[in-house]
């Protein structure tokens, strides 16, 4: 299958570039905040406790969050994917080099690095608000895959974070005229490859929100602080490591032992931290109500 001619670039509104992926992280969270505003407004979801915050506390909340995925997801790329951005830093021999780590416009971004930035965010906001961390991550979980779905499918749009080489009916050539005009080639090759990004989209994305909202809105277990939030991390672990193996490992990763990625080493930690999340959430009884 031809990789369809899409344009990163939606719209241009004078020199200013409106692209599909900054679009994503847009709808990923306004469509997430107001998710969260429902489940907080929902008063017999968090029974007999109260909601973790209220709409003000809320909306404050958004802008850590917003700054832990921008800078957690850059930092956190540099780290795990090309750890010689920090070195740049002082070795860089032009003004770009040095501050490319900066350069948030030329690409690069990590799912567990902004992942850190967000738990940090959480952690310093609850301390600052004398909110229980947990129950305010169990209402921050909910909301995160939904905008996984939008960024994954606009890595698709972009043509970038592609699977490995296949031969199912489905498989998609990540080569057309507007990636050669863009590098000089297709970076992809032109092998057909699994459309990894749609396959995490999917499972990331609606999938995962589908069954976190079934544990809310059906089984009620953000009346169990911890709960949701391991169920979250377990999911995603599971996920991501499982697709892990039909998605191209990123340039310039070492060989890792047993057949590992980076990907899967870094979804490891989430399984396990979600499933003691889930087996003390499960032992303990449900949030008392405070005055």
């Amino acid at each position: 299958m031809p990789f369809p001619e899409f344009d990163p670039v939606l719209i241009h509104l004078g020199p200013l570039p409106i692209r599909w992926y900054a679009l994503a992280y847009v709808a990923g969270i306004v469509l997430g905040w107001w998710y969260a505003a429902r489940l907080a407004k929902t008063q017999r979801l968090w029974a007999p406790g109260k909601p973790p915050v209220t709409t003000t506390q809320l909306d404050d909340l958004v802008l850590w969050i917003v700054l832990g995925i921008i800078l957690g997801g850059r930092l956190g790329y540099a780290l795990f994917y090309k750890p010689a951005m920090y070195g740049q830093l002082f070795t860089g021999q032009t003004l770009g080099e040095r501050f490319e780590l900066f350069q948030l416009w030329t690409g690069g971004m990590s799912f567990h690095g902004g992942f850190l930035g967000v738990c940090l965010a959480i952690v310093l906001y609850a301390r600052s608000q004398k909110i229980d961390m947990l129950r305010l991550g169990d209402l921050v979980a909910p909301v995160v895959p939904i905008g996984l779905m939008f960024g994954r499918l606009a890595n698709f749009i972009n043509g970038e974070l592609w699977g490995r080489e296949t031969t199912v009916p489905w498989a998609v050539r990540f080569c057309n005229a507007r990636i050669e005009q863009m590098y000089g080639f297709c970076p992809a090759g032109d092998a057909p490859r699994h459309p990894s990004q749609l396959y995490e989209a999917g499972l990331e994305g609606i999938v995962l929100f589908s069954v976190l909202s079934i544990a809310i809105w059906t089984f009620g277990l953000l009346k169990k602080p911890g709960y949701i939030t391991g169920l979250f991390l377990v999911g995603y672990g599971v996920c991501r490591a499982a697709l892990e193996n039909v998605r191209e490992p990123d340039f310039g990763m070492p060989d890792f032992p047993f057949g590992l990625t980076m990907g899967m080493m870094l979804s490891i930690p989430m399984i396990l931290v979600g499933a003691w999340l889930i087996w003390r959430a499960w032992k303990r009884p449900p949030a008392a109500a405070k005055a």
